[in-house]
């Protein structure tokens, strides 16, 4: 009886374990001490169920199916992290390990400061456990440090600009065709939904979803399962570029019958922030809805977006911030008792995407995603037609000129909007009678794109200590570029004509040159470009060594089709231009030895290309289809290598790093005066090209963060850096009048390359209390900040007396030429930083409230960033400019803003 009894229950219980597997997924949370970590929340993505660490720090999740899960591990004042791993059909109990959970840094207190104002003037893994993957687990010290402290005074790792960094949406680039760079606007605000990338490589590091760029790369998942199943609330005050902000987010994790919600809302808002005139309004808001089919298969649909209006800030001279302060803007001025800026971003660009997941068998995923984005990136500004320039700080209503005085200059330094409309309702009409169009207006620039992306990510377990990556994307642009009028300023319309070239037509197909709100005017055409990719990229790990390797491959064709038949350039003007095409290839390497658990050599290795961007490919695509000279793909070469500790005590990382980019083409734009004896002058708005251009990036980085108590760590950052030019390149110029003007090379190898001081120090020290409340304090130095330069004034151009075959101007010596050409180098700066806050738990209730405070000392004498105004271009003037005790044209700078603060306050459930 008793044999016959187990038998059944032998054959009752064989299905059962056949069906549910019985997996019992477990492991340990503790802090950086190796504390247990008691009450640590544990999401699984793929069910509705949460765990929570008992006192020892254990979770463990029981009865898992087959297949691939992700987790979120959570606890109030310490980072999340996010672990995925697969589970076999053969496993009983699945040992995730230790998990440990670094302290909170205080990130709901950072912030990041987007502000692309300089871009809005013309003016110029012991061995590899193979099933176990920690992702977004927190840079290391040398990152956030960067991000948090260094970044908010414009300091970039290793020199790159956004230019080379990747950011990618469910597989999907953000950077724009136009320039190359990353557009954050288009999710500005969304900070709870992109709080935590799913994957983050810095620098030259191979990823697993794209190839990737010189900057490193950012991928966010969207996917509504793997968003913790809460609702935040949040609400923060700041004197930044906005004054307000708030956020509702919500997250339902994925319900009984499949599906999985994710919303979130923002605004931000404020117009009396530290620089005068700056104002903005900004909304923002996302939506993830997924439906699990099963548990190989799942739908997902995410859309955003953040309709932006701000308000820019200029640079300005050193003699007009002398004499109005750092906070000055000339943009803007009083209008029926307001403040009104003439330099307006209306930007717009939702984001559409469906993202298809799909399991196939034990090892390997498909993940596809369609998406398309539309929309219009719209930029004010004045124009003039026959009349002055409107701009207060136009270098003839500058003091040292001397029309004006220092108390004159005062009284009209902002843009008097009453005199532009009382100039435009005097001249309505001609003296007889006749309609006459506006002197001044108020112009968009507008951009209006509508991108199409294809994005197919597949990866697989070839065997359990090899991983295969591949990434296919195709992606399709329409880009629609126009002016148009925004406001007639009290005027009945505007002339389309080109009063700096006798009053040309800007389109002679049309004989109405009359052009009202809404109209477009000057320029309009569209550029098309279609651009396909492949990488393949595979991680192979041995018992000492791993070693990933990453290739890829794109072909990428455009044109432009003008739509007005501009009279100067009749032929080149109007319909399609012949096509650019440009083929890239690339390798990626890296290569980790593990001297043990805690110590590491890791080694990274690059050589691609770069087809150059829609900007680079034509040289002034708002008059013509004409191409850059000389303009090429880029080669860069990276290398690092470094050292990295990981101890409980200490964590550590040395690296250097070797970077050369080649055949780089880079335009500017801006007003050039030319004049001599001999050939007379013309003043004119140049398009100018420096093609063929080689740097190189060379220096070393230290971060550490070292525990000094259990509960004070120390934190420090080295970077030390030479960022230059190492050739002399070709420079061009195009114009209305000239055309194509070449003025040989320029004399710029050992210049230095600007944007970012090449050396920087930060040393903080942060204190995380058992009580959950922080405060931490940082001190950065900033060294070798240089100014932008023009190149035509260091060609031979700018010396040698036109039409003579290289004759010297008189008086040129080869000091003097070091002397007008040397490029400026900026005081190095001392800033400080501070953070704190606290959080509370009530029940199911999590409440905190944090404080940040950067450059304590309101040191305002750090300059951000500038350029060199490159109006006189022949020696006469350019030694008469430089012999002035104030130069009328002296070079335009952003200064810092000085003390600044960002005070935030959350709500949890």
């Amino acid at each position: 009886m008793i044999k016959k009894l187990s038998l059944i229950s032998l054959f009752t219980l064989m299905p059962a374990s056949f069906y549910f597997a019985q997996t019992t997924v477990y492991a340990y949370v503790k802090d950086q001490d190796g504390k247990p970590l008691e009450k640590a929340e544990v999401d699984l993505a793929q069910s509705g169920n949460d765990a929570a660490a008992d006192k020892i720090g254990y979770f463990q999740f029981v009865d898992l199916k087959p297949g691939h899960y992700l987790i979120t591990v959570t606890k109030p004042n310490f980072e999340s992290k996010i672990l995925e791993f697969d589970v076999a059909a053969d496993e009983k109990r699945k040992d995730l390990g230790v998990i440990t959970l670094n302290y909170n840094l205080g990130s709901d207190a950072g912030v990041i400061v987007i502000d692309d104002s300089a871009n809005d003037t013309e003016d110029g893994g012991s061995s590899m456990q193979p099933t176990v993957g920690l992702l977004s687990s927190g840079r290391d010290a040398f990152q956030n440090v960067s991000a948090f402290e260094l970044g908010a005074y414009w300091f970039r790792p290793r020199g790159v600009d956004n230019r080379f960094e990747d950011v990618m949406f469910n597989g999907v680039s953000m950077s724009k065709n136009d320039d190359g760079k990353v557009d954050f606007n288009n999710w500005g605000g969304l900070n709870d939904v992109t709080r935590y990338p799913y994957e983050n490589v810095d620098n030259i590091t191979p990823s697993e979803y794209t190839f990737g760029n010189l900057g490193g790369a950012v991928y966010y998942n969207t996917r509504a399962s793997s968003y913790r199943k809460q609702t935040s609330l949040a609400y923060s005050f700041t004197n930044r570029s906005y004054l307000h902000r708030a956020i509702a987010t919500y997250s339902s994790g994925l319900t009984k019958n499949g599906w999985a919600f994710t919303f979130s809302a923002s605004r931000r808002w404020g117009d009396r922030a530290i620089l005068d005139g700056v104002y903005q309004d900004a909304y923002a808001y996302f939506a993830s809805i997924e439906k699990k089919f099963s548990d190989r298969h799942s739908i997902n649909l995410t859309a955003f977006g953040s309709p932006t209006y701000r308000a820019s800030n200029s640079p300005n001279t050193q003699e007009v911030y002398d004499i109005m302060g750092k906070n000055y803007n000339s943009y803007w001025g009083w209008q029926d008792g307001e403040k009104r800026n003439s330099r307006i971003r209306n930007v717009y660009e939702p984001v559409f995407m469906l993202t298809d997941y799909l399991k196939i068998g034990k090892n390997s995923n498909w993940i596809n995603t369609v998406s398309y984005q539309f929309g219009s990136d719209a930029r004010s500004r004045l124009d003039w037609f026959h009349a002055a320039d409107p701009n207060p700080t136009y270098y003839r209503k500058l003091p040292s000129f001397g029309l004006l005085t220092a108390d004159e200059f005062r009284a009209q330094a902002q843009i008097n909007w009453n005199d532009l409309y009382n100039t435009n309702r005097l001249n309505l009409t001609n003296m007889d009678g006749t309609a006459r169009g506006a002197s001044y207006t108020l112009v968009d620039d507008v951009n209006k794109d509508k991108t199409l992306n294809i994005a197919s990510h597949f990866d697989t377990r070839l065997k359990d200590n090899w991983k295969l990556n591949i990434n296919f994307n195709y992606q399709n642009l329409k880009s629609d570029n126009f002016r148009r009028i925004n406001d007639l300023l009290g005027a009945n319309y505007a002339n389309n004509l080109n009063a700096f070239n006798n009053d040309t037509q800007y389109n002679v197909d049309d004989p109405n040159t009359q052009v009202r709100v809404g109209d477009r005017t000057q320029y309009s055409y569209e550029l098309t470009r279609n651009h396909y990719s492949l990488n393949v990229s595979s991680e192979v790990d041995f018992n000492k060594w791993n070693v990933v390797a990453s290739i890829f491959s794109s072909y990428s064709e455009a044109y432009r089709d003008g739509k007005f038949r501009n009279a100067i350039f009749l032929d080149n003007s109007k319909g399609k231009s012949a096509i650019y095409n440009a083929l890239d290839a690339g390798l990626k390497g890296k290569i980790t030895y593990k001297i043990n658990g805690k110590n590491f050599i890791v080694y990274n290795g690059a050589l691609f290309s770069l087809a150059p961007t829609l900007n680079e490919i034509f040289i002034n695509p708002r008059m013509g289809d004409f191409l850059t000279p000389g303009v090429k793909n880029q080669v860069i070469n990276s290398n690092d290598i470094s050292y990295i500790m990981r101890g409980q005590i200490l964590k550590l990382r040395i690296s250097g790093y070797y970077t050369t980019i080649s055949n780089s083409t880079e335009i500017s734009r801006y007003y050039l005066a030319v004049s001599s004896n001999n050939t007379g002058s013309y003043n004119t708005l140049v398009n100018e090209a420096m093609s063929g251009a080689d740097k190189r990036y060379l220096g070393a980085e230290l971060g550490f963060d070292l525990k000094v108590t259990p509960t004070l760590n120390a934190v420090g950052v080295a970077s030390v850096g030479q960022y230059k030019f190492t050739n002399t390149p070709q420079v061009y110029t195009f114009d209305d009048l000239n055309g194509f003007r070449s003025y040989g090379t320029a004399n710029i190898k050992d210049y230095k390359v600007a944007g970012t001081p090449q050396k920087a120090f930060s040393l903080g020290l942060k204190y995380n209390s058992p009580k959950y409340w922080w405060v931490g304090a940082s001190a950065n130095y900033l060294m070798d900040q240089y100014l932008d330069f023009s190149a035509i004034n260091k060609t031979a151009a700018m010396y040698t007396v036109p039409g003579t075959g290289g004759l010297l101007y008189d008086g040129v010596t080869p000091e003097l030429i070091q002397e007008l050409t040397a490029q400026k180098k900026f005081d190095d700066q001392f800033m400080l930083n501070a953070n704190a806050g606290k959080s509370f738990q009530f029940g199911k209730y999590r409440v905190g409230v944090s404080v940040s405070v950067n450059n304590i000392l309101n040191n305002r004498n750090y300059v951000t960033g500038g350029f060199e105004q490159g109006r006189y271009s022949n020696f006469p003037d350019a030694l008469a400019e430089y012999q002035r005790g104030t130069p009328y044209f002296g070079p335009k700078l952003w200064y810092d803003r000085g003390r600044t603060f960002f005070t935030n306050v959350y709500l949890r459930f």
